[in-house]
């Protein structure tokens, strides 16, 4: 399930700026054309071992939601050589942890093992990608998994619905208008048959990229990777369908009601570029400068100065076709919607129409110095960010040359790109509010 949650902070290491590290990474294609990347660090005695495949819930059928999340869980069911509920068995039992996660754009499974198990984790992924078991026993027991997941995470818990609600008010073409665990009455209608399809169209080495980061032999690896996924058929990648969202050009006003929460909220959400385009990443740092933080702006004027909510914080959530800038606060009790709203576009229209200060521009400089530092302090870290940069993004080369766009960012870009996409005709204003 994708978590929403900021992964920058204000880390302070040795009382300096830190420096991100270079990491240099080896990267060829398999003759069935799977990507490998190799990014060796002998520092530890750990390997991560990464698949990243390019389906995600856009690539669903409307009338069948929900099942590239399905498959995160499916997949860790057993194969022809691993036997039913033995995945996660042999992975403790050999120091390994490891697990999965779907978006919109992509689903990614991962291993971390003691680095003498590294063959070990190789052969488990080759199998999920050739050997999969995908049978009716299975089918029924991960339903039952996925749809517990959705009472959990979305229909009992307290602004549980947040997302779909966001998703399905801002686009109206795109298939990011559904959440990716999708819907339960889709999962229930779907065939055995229907399953085993889905994995066909995308489950192929030329849909995938594997990357190993951590201590490993280069030479040993490569000869392991060609035995475990040489052999593998090679299909032609699926093409991805593009669809085209009209721009908003009037405010969108909607109202949603949740039974699980006492307190309302108010949600804007603006339609963004791509995360591959400049501007997302500008946005990411006019998140930062809003929200990230006690010392933010929306955060310093609602919650501290004026008083007006419990909570205030803005994201960019960046994704590959397009991205969605949300602001959201709580309203303390006695406070209205309207009062809140008021606010944010009092500093929404500063950020349009002032340059930052210097100190706060060098903050969030900082920020993402130390952040990209962070992001690529484990092999974990490295796996997730190498397969990323190449799946979604097209450019491996990211993972040590991203920080130097934001670097480049400047003050004035920063007001230009808020001018350019957070108007009040751009927007989205839903009103998230208990249920009568």
């Amino acid at each position: 399930m994708k978590k929403i949650f900021s992964v920058l902070g204000l880390l302070f290491i040795s009382g300096a700026v830190a420096v991100a590290q270079h990491i240099d990474y080896d990267e060829y294609t398999l003759d069935n054309g799977l990507h490998v990347i190799l990014q060796q660090d002998n520092s530890a005695p750990v390997v991560t071992t990464a698949v990243m495949y390019h389906v995600g819930a856009k690539d669903e059928n409307p009338e069948r939601t929900g099942f590239a999340h399905f498959f995160e869980h499916l997949l860790f069911e057993g194969t022809e050589n691993i036997a039913r509920g033995q995945w996660d068995k042999i992975m403790a039992a050999n120091g390994g942890t490891g697990n999965a996660n779907t978006t919109d754009d992509r689903t990614y499974y991962y291993e971390t093992f003691p680095s003498n198990n590294l063959e070990l984790a190789l052969w488990m992924e080759s199998e999920r990608m050739f050997h999969p078991v995908i049978n009716q026993i299975g089918v029924d027991t991960q339903r039952e998994v996925v749809k517990e997941e959705k009472r959990a995470r979305m229909d009992n818990a307290p602004y549980g619905r947040l997302w779909e609600v966001i998703k399905s008010n801002l686009f109206t073409k795109h298939p990011y208008r559904w959440a990716p665990i999708g819907s339960m009455e889709h999962l229930n209608a779907a065939t055995l048959d229907e399953f085993k399809e889905f994995f066909k169209n995308f489950y192929m080495p030329s849909n995938a990229v594997l990357v190993i980061a951590g201590d490993f032999d280069k030479e040993q690896t490569k000869k392991w990777v060609n035995e475990y996924f040489g052999s593998i058929p090679s299909i032609s990648r699926p093409e991805k369908t593009k669809y085209v969202e009209d721009p908003i050009t009037t405010q969108i006003n909607a109202t949603a009601e949740d039974p699980n929460i006492q307190l309302p909220m108010l949600l804007n959400a603006y339609r963004t570029p791509s995360m591959k385009e400049r501007d997302a990443r500008v946005l990411d740092m006019i998140s930062s400068i809003l929200s990230d933080g006690k010392s933010s702006r929306l955060y310093k004027r609602l919650v501290d100065k004026d008083k007006l909510a419990l909570e205030a914080a803005s994201f960019n959530l960046s994704e590959e076709d397009y991205s969605a800038y949300i602001i959201y606060a709580i309203p303390m009790t006695g406070k209205t919607l309207a009062e809140v709203q008021t606010v944010i576009d009092e500093e929404i229209a500063k950020v349009c129409t002032e340059l930052i200060s210097e100190r706060e521009f060098q903050k969030i400089q900082n920020q993402y110095e130390n952040s990209a530092v962070s992001q690529n302090a484990t092999s974990e870290g490295i796996a997730h960010n190498l397969a990323s940069y190449y799946l979604l993004y097209g450019d491996t080369k990211l993972i040590n040359t991203e920080i130097d766009i934001y670097r480049s960012i400047t003050r004035e870009e920063i007001r230009s790109v808020a001018q350019k996409y957070l108007q009040p005709n751009q927007r989205v204003v839903i009103d998230y509010v208990p249920q009568k």
